[in-house]
């Protein structure tokens, strides 16, 4: 390293040439505010966020992030031209088991490595030395792929189920246009990158807010829906009548394409575990908030589709190509009236906030962890943690930068950003996926420990099934979800996925392997740099 002097937290560090090697970890080096549960200084990092986050703010986050009334009415329209009725009530109920075995097995790794670095960090443990490095750096990038693109999908819905609002209230007399979208999205992106810039004490004191107003807007939803609706569809439609309009033959295979609103609904399962270094005794509370969360978000979508198809009628063309572009905005419509929809679709837009909120709160805490690794160009900057805040308020904005350029595309060609959106769940369940199955081929080997929250005799059949299920439901997002296949109906998820994995290896084998070693120790006395620590 030259020798320079250069700051690092707001603390103006020395030249690092007279260095001494690592010290083994003493007690002495425990803060003295960590509790014994606390593993974040035994796995090598010296903490630097403050632990503000309450166990109701961390479930509350957990049940966000998910946005489950909001995301159920923005991929409706999956299971709706898969298979009708019986699509939207059974692949939910099917495809939110395979669902359920991932968020467990996220879970009980997230109690045995507590770090922002979620499960990346969990493949300096799982994986042989020899290989950890490069599969490290493909969970890394995986993983931070995924939440770049989960953010600007959340952020773009947002800003269409506001514009829908708009529409509904001008009588449809008014029709958005990609530009409109780009525009609140920008402002959307904006507002929640102000909203991260605070301290992890009124991000905590904000969040508990969140799962409050989700419940209560879900429950009020489905009460006014079940009262007002004049005409209800059968038990037997409801739960047996199969109406694909995918084109996709035989009809069983449409049925698959059904699975993608759950996978859209119940994904970023990890991220609570980005926030493990805010949260008290985050070896148990973060697994237990990913649990009960996604547990909730498992039974209460299941139910809310199955009210919505009891309302919805049995024109389901007419719902597919609703002038509002949601199927369940048109519900809320032809339900709820003019008045009534355009209130739920204003609360499922300020609830995809939620989400958005959430999902940038994670992804920072990402950048800040795989910086703090030399996982990415210029980690050096975006590791820095602002001294007033104690968070790291660059790590957000360049999330915020990231996302807008993102979705600009959107401007040019909307193909090409759903292509972008499609890729979140892939490379979010792969970056899961990879470090569960690493545990069960080299858990022995590697002397796996499970943390204080684990399933027991029960974890390895599930995490079997987590990576059965993945490899499965893959294959489904990265086909066309209608025929015949054209240049605007095609999905390009297997392109942008080729792409950001094409640029990581490309990267990694140019010159980036020399230098990243994996997740690193950086608990030293006199040090806090990870950039003079091995």
């Amino acid at each position: 390293m030259d020798k320079e002097s250069f700051y690092i937290d707001g603390v103006k560090e020395k030249d690092s040439s007279n260095l001494k090697p690592l010290k083994p970890i003493s007690d002495d080096l425990v803060d003295s505010s960590l509790n014994e549960d606390d593993k974040l200084v035994e796995l090598g990092y010296k903490p630097v966020f403050k632990r503000d986050f309450s166990t109701w703010a961390t479930f509350s986050f957990a049940f966000s992030i998910s946005g489950l009334y909001a995301t159920i009415i923005t991929t409706f329209t999956y299971p709706l031209v898969a298979g009708g009725a019986a699509a939207i009530v059974w692949s939910w109920f099917i495809g939110g088991v395979g669902c359920m075995c991932i968020a467990l097995s996220v879970a009980e790794l997230v109690s045995a490595y507590p770090t922002s670095g979620g499960l990346y960090f969990t493949c300096k443990n799982l994986v042989p030395p020899n290989q950890m490095p490069v599969v490290s750096w493909l969970v890394g990038w995986l993983n931070l792929l995924g939440q770049i693109a989960g953010v600007s999908s959340t952020d773009w819905s947002c800003a269409q189920l506001l514009l829908s609002a708009i529409s509904v209230s001008k009588d449809m007399t008014y029709q958005p246009t990609n530009r409109h979208v780009v525009g609140v999205m920008a402002a959307i992106v904006i507002f929640h990158g102000f909203i991260n810039s605070l301290s992890t004490r009124w991000l905590d004191r904000i969040t508990r807010f969140y799962a409050v107003f989700h419940l209560l807007v879900l429950f009020a939803c489905m009460i006014c829906l079940l009262a007002m609706c004049k005409n209800f569809n059968t038990g037997t439609y409801v739960f047996t009548s199969v109406e694909p309009l995918s084109g996709w033959k035989p009809t069983g295979f449409s049925f698959l394409f059904g699975f993608l609103s759950v996978a859209w609904s119940m994904t970023d399962y990890d991220a609570t575990a980005h926030i493990a270094e805010e949260i008290e005794n985050a070896a148990v509370r973060a697994p237990q908030a990913i649990a009960l969360a996604l547990s909730l978000t498992y039974f209460l979508g299941w139910i809310f589709n199955i009210v919505l198809v009891f309302v919805m009628g049995t024109k389901l063309t007419s719902l597919s190509q609703s002038s509002l572009g949601q199927p369940v905005a048109q519900i809320f419509y032809n339900v709820l009236g003019k008045q009534g929809s355009l209130a739920f679709l204003i609360f499922a837009f300020i609830i995809l906030n939620f989400t958005g909120v959430t999902s940038m709160q994670a992804n920072a805490r990402t950048i800040f962890a795989l910086s703090r690794d030399q996982a990415l160009p210029f980690s050096r900057y975006w590791y820095r943690i602002n001294k007033t805040t104690t968070t790291p308020v660059i790590a957000v904005w360049l999330n915020v930068l990231c996302c807008i350029g993102l979705n600009l595309i959107g401007l040019g060609s909307v193909e090409a950003i759903e292509a972008i959106f499609s890729v979140t769940s892939i490379a979010l369940d792969w970056s899961y996926v990879i470090p569960i199955a690493c545990r069960l081929v080299f858990g022995r080997r590697m002397n796996y420990k499970q943390g204080p929250w684990n399933l027991g005799w029960f974890s390895i059949p599930v995490n079997v099934f987590a990576v059965a299920w993945t490899s499965f439901v893959s294959v489904i997002f990265v086909m066309p979800n209608v025929r015949p296949v054209t240049a605007e109906n095609m999905n390009y998820a297997i392109v942008v996925l080729a792409a950001v994995l094409l640029f990581s290896l490309v990267y990694w084998w140019s010159g980036a392997r020399k230098n990243y070693i994996g997740p690193r120790v950086n608990v030293d006395l006199g040090s806090d740099d990870p950039f003079k620590m091995k």
